[in-house]
C-alpha cells in the first residue's frame, strides 16, 4: 500500500529493470531477420561508427566495441540487455554492412595430450 492508503499496483520490483525499452529498441522484433546467432558467434565491425549513420546508442556502442571480435553472449553482458535483443541489433548492424560475423573456431578431430595438459594445469591453478 502506498502511503496515502492506494493499493499498490506495480508487478515488479525495483531491480526487475525496464521492461518495455528493449521491446521498443528492436520495434516489437524478438530475432534478428536474416539468421540464428550463436551465443558463440564473433562480431567484428568493419571500422567506425559512420558520421551520417542513424544507430540507436546500443548499436553504436556495438561497433565501437567490436573493434576487436566479441562474442554475441559478451555483447549482451556489456550492454546489459537480452541476448534476443542484441541479436535483433546485430541483425540490423549486419543488414547494413557495419559488422560482420565470424565463427568461433573449433578443434577438428581430437584435441592433443599437450592442449589437455595444459588445459589441466590451468584448471589446477584456480
Amino acid at each position: 500500500m502506498h502511503p496515502d492508503g492506494a493499493p499498490e499496483t506495480a508487478w515488479y520490483d525495483d531491480a526487475a529493470g525496464p521492461v518495455v525499452r528493449p521491446y521498443v529498441m528492436t520495434g516489437g522484433r524478438f530475432a534478428p531477420d536474416q539468421r540464428r546467432l550463436d551465443l558463440v558467434c564473433l562480431v567484428v565491425a568493419h571500422g567506425d561508427v559512420p558520421p551520417d549513420a542513424q544507430l540507436l546508442p546500443e548499436q553504436a556502442q556495438i561497433v565501437r566495441n567490436c573493434r576487436r571480435p566479441l562474442s554475441v553472449a559478451e555483447l549482451g553482458a556489456d550492454l546489459d540487455l537480452p541476448v534476443d535483443t542484441v541479436r535483433v541489433l546485430l541483425g540490423d548492424l549486419l543488414e547494413a554492412g557495419l559488422i560482420e560475423l565470424r565463427e568461433p573456431p573449433t578443434l577438428s578431430g581430437r584435441p592433443s595430450r599437450e592442449l589437455l595438459e595444459a588445459l589441466l594445469a590451468g584448471l589446477r591453478t584456480l
